[in-house]
């Protein structure tokens, strides 16, 4: 059975992720899922502000789980059994980790659809998992860069028919 961790952060762009694994699980694919949602490491204000790491951690978990509250209820709702994870660190790195110690097949994560200067100036979380993940990860383009893809009528027949133009 593949494991499938989905990154999410409450955005449309991870649920998109989210509907993206939901079809391949109805399409067939036997598969059990794992939200990730990872959160900043503390500023240093916060640090010296509050004196207490452990209520730190405490309020990055419980802001984690409210973010991937959307896309747990979509999974949820489609009668698939999820285990969720909030991760603190850097982003691609951290999801990588969790994906590495819950023994994942792939990783799902939205796409946030910058140009490519864009990317290259700023980076991005989707290239530094594809760099750094061992296993294959799947970026969802953005519904509504995909109705555009829809409305071309070479592409329209692979997306109809689920092969996606990713």
């Amino acid at each position: 059975m593949t494991k499938i961790l989905i990154a999410a952060d409450g955005s449309d762009l991870s649920l998109d992720a989210v509907h993206h694994t939901l079809s391949l699980l109805r399409g067939g694919l036997r598969g059990e899922v794992v939200l990730a949602h990872v959160q900043e490491p503390a500023t240093l204000y916060e640090m010296v502000t509050t004196r207490d790491p452990d209520l730190i951690a405490a309020a990055s978990v419980e802001a984690g789980e409210h973010l991937l509250a959307p896309a747990r209820a979509l999974i949820e709702a489609a009668g698939v059994a999820c285990e969720t994870e909030v991760g603190v660190g850097d982003v691609a790195h951290t999801l990588v980790d969790i994906a590495e110690r819950r023994g994942c097949d792939m990783i799902v994560v939205g796409a946030r659809g910058q140009g490519a200067i864009a990317s290259a100036l700023l980076g991005s979380v989707s290239q530094a998992l594809v760099q750094a993940s061992p296993v294959p990860v799947t970026i969802v383009k953005h519904a509504d860069t995909l109705a555009e893809v829809e409305a071309e009528p070479a592409l329209s027949a692979d997306v109809a028919a689920g092969r996606g133009v990713l």
